[in-house]
């Protein structure tokens, strides 16, 4: 840290706030309100929390931490430490509150305002020192009491005090405003993607090109092409077996050229991936590369970085490769997410098999996988999928046996290559828009740790302290 302003002492958290101080449980009536602070309601760096419930004393004194307005709080466990979970916490009710034990209840004395010091141990670089100084089993560390109570904190006289939270509190409120337009347009981006999402598999996107294309091959001709191609192709043990036609679910064509075909009518093969608990740290490229279900997105993509690495046989790599086409259907997650579809748009780099949550499917060398794969991302689609998904509480599955007679609208095949075309050159431009949006949203935060940074510098930018006594 750079040399402190004359009117300015360093000193020790310890000596200028109590840490857990004494709680008035003892002195107040198990029928008392209290407000009740769980981990989940305060949000990661900008010190806002919500009080959802009140709760009795008598239900929260013991085995919960006690605060009091006032009291700065701050996250001690990971990952909500890293995260920058504290706040301020005012407006408990009758002035008292009960929160989760992995919090730290910071009080300040007479001499430290509560903001200053939750704006010091909110920094980045605070919080970076912290980790480096956790306890604890891997995924279950913690901060110690002590690094908190001997760690140095300038301090101004609290009247600056006063102005170096105003000028910070101002600065913030602007780069809220800009965060908050930032991610307002990404909103408005997503949406558009959307669109043009329904636009595609719903025919709009392409109409004027049909009325310039009639002659083209019917989607029905392409589909009698198909099965014919697959039963000439069976060379597999018993019968051949027809694929399952389409469930007879209602929705539009856009087009007479166009049908309705089941995904099992265009799949030659849907597999289950590989069972794998034990991932490698790959320090020595052993191993081979493994994808998990977090690599697939909303929007049909396939994350190819930061994979991690298993143990797996030549058989086994041989039949749970991956190859340019495939498409990776999400079979089991939360309610909301089962069913992201990705894919595999360009040849893996290397041998990389895929995990059990998700199914692989290969499509006939006549179907489009990549237009196959819009339509799996769809609304349209993933309405019909509603019906074929079982669903727990939180956890909800969808079985190949009800995944493959779900049917989707089929165009011709050259209006399926017209359509993903136009529908790569617009995501295009939005991928490239919300990467700009996400460099303003990066950039803002390191605006914001840089003007802590200089505040506790006594460098901040602010009316002139010489009217400070």
């Amino acid at each position: 840290m750079s040399e402190l302003p004359a009117n300015w002492s360093m000193t020790r958290i310890g000596e200028v706030a109590d840490i857990n101080p004494r709680s008035m449980k003892n002195e107040l009536d198990d029928d008392t309100l209290a407000s009740f602070v769980p981990m989940k309601c305060v949000e990661a760096e900008t010190g806002r929390f919500a009080l959802p419930e009140n709760k009795k004393v008598g239900e929260v004194k013991i085995g919960y931490t006690p605060m009091r307005d006032g009291d700065v709080i701050f996250a001690k466990v990971t990952p909500c430490m890293e995260n920058g979970k504290g706040a301020v916490v005012r407006g408990l009710t009758n002035g008292i509150g009960f929160g989760s034990t992995e919090f730290y209840a910071l009080r300040p004395k007479d001499n430290l305002m509560s903001e200053f010091l939750f704006y010091y141990i909110i920094q980045q670089g605070f919080r970076r020192e912290a980790e480096r100084h956790m306890t604890g089993a891997v995924g279950l560390r913690r901060v110690p009491r002590a690094f908190i109570e001997e760690h140095d904190i300038p301090l101004p006289p609290r009247s600056e005090q006063r102005r170096i939270v105003a000028r910070i509190e101002e600065l913030f409120s602007r780069l809220d405003a800009g965060v908050a337009a930032l991610r307002h347009a990404k909103a408005q981006l997503q949406r558009y993607r959307q669109s043009v999402l329904a636009a595609a598999v719903t025919g709009q996107l392409t109409q004027a090109w049909r009325e310039q294309h009639p002659d083209t091959e019917t989607a029905e001709g392409l589909l009698q092409r198909i099965l014919t191609e697959r039963r000439k192709s069976w060379n597999g043990r018993g019968n051949y077996s027809e694929p399952a036609s389409p469930k007879p679910l209602a929705f539009d064509l856009p087009s007479s050229s166009w049908t309705r075909v089941s995904i099992d009518q265009l799949a030659v093969d849907t597999t289950i991936g590989l069972v794998r608990a034990a991932v490698l740290q790959n320090s020595n490229g052993e191993g081979f590369a493994y994808l998990k279900m977090d690599k697939i997105d909303m929007n049909g993509g396939v994350n190819l970085d930061g994979l991690v690495y298993v143990d797996a046989t030549e058989e086994e790599v041989e039949r749970f490769s991956l190859r340019k086409g495939d498409v990776l259907f999400n079979t089991r997650n939360s309610v909301e997410l089962v069913g992201k579809t990705g894919h595999v748009a360009s040849e893996p780099v290397t041998p990389l098999v895929f995990n059990n949550n998700l199914m692989r499917i290969r499509f006939v060398d006549s179907a489009l996988p990549a237009f196959v794969a819009l339509q799996m991302c769809s609304k349209q689609f993933r309405d019909r999928m509603e019906g074929a998904k079982r669903a727990t509480t939180s956890i909800a599955a969808v079985y190949g046996k009800d995944l493959r007679p779900l049917p989707i609208a089929l165009p011709p095949l050259a209006e399926q290559h017209q359509i993903v075309a136009e529908v790569e050159a617009r995501t295009t431009a939005i991928d490239h828009l919300e990467a700009e949006l996400d460099r303003q949203i990066t950039r803002s935060n390191r605006l914001r740790q840089s003007t802590l940074k200089a505040a506790f510098e006594g460098n901040l930018d602010y009316p002139s302290r010489t009217s400070i006594v």
